[in-house]
């Protein structure tokens, strides 16, 4: 079971709780300042908590309208790759320290790299696939979507293969603590400073 701390995010102005063994990418490299990004110092895995523009239609939106914002983010997290990724599941999604009225979305997806990618020929291991898991949370006052994604990488001998089958409804250890990291920030975001959406 993995350590959390209570992380203070966009200088202070939202926390939630993130794995211990995850370091802030920020002091090792530029980071957008929309973004926040941390990395599992012990292998492949990240959670990226971004600020973005509202997707769509300004005031209240529709279950269908919510879920053409979240399939768009995908779109753009991914970008001329969309043909390699597959969506498993989608589910609305709670966060406990959010007002009930505010809309949150989450899809698995798996994305897996198209063959003969320059990684390998760079003498990197390029995975196999990449599980995402996508938060997107949507605040309709502040025109502004907030976008949780955590990537995790199956790299050849960095996993189990047997252990994973989504198809079949087997995440694999991998992909299994993606999942409990997501609940834990659904439990524990919350938003400190409202300010924060006007400035970025």
């Amino acid at each position: 079971m993995a350590g959390y701390k209570s992380t203070p995010l966009f200088g202070g102005a939202i926390v939630c709780d993130l794995p211990e063994h995850f370091a802030d990418v920020s002091r090792l490299r530029q980071v957008p300042d929309n973004q926040e990004v941390y990395i599992d110092k012990d292998g492949f895995t990240s959670i990226i908590v971004e600020i973005t523009e509202r997707v769509g239609p300004s005031g209240p939106t529709s279950l269908e309208e919510d879920g053409r914002a979240l399939t768009t983010h995908l779109e753009d997290l991914v970008g001329d790759d969309v043909e390699t990724v597959k969506v498993w599941n989608t589910t609305e999604t709670r966060f406990t320290k959010l007002d009930p009225s505010i809309p949150a979305y989450t899809l698995i997806a798996t994305q897996t790299p198209k063959a003969s990618e320059s990684d390998s020929r760079r003498g990197r291991q390029a995975p196999d696939f990449t599980a995402l898991i996508l938060t997107l949370v949507r605040l309709e006052r502040e025109k502004t979507d907030i976008l949780v994604t955590i990537n995790v990488p199956h790299i050849k001998g960095e996993y189990d293969e047997e252990e994973v089958d989504l198809a079949l409804g087997k995440q694999g250890a991998l992909l299994g603590s993606a999942v409990e990291y997501a609940a834990r920030i659904w439990e524990s975001f919350e938003v400190k400073d409202w300010g924060l959406f006007k400035e970025i």
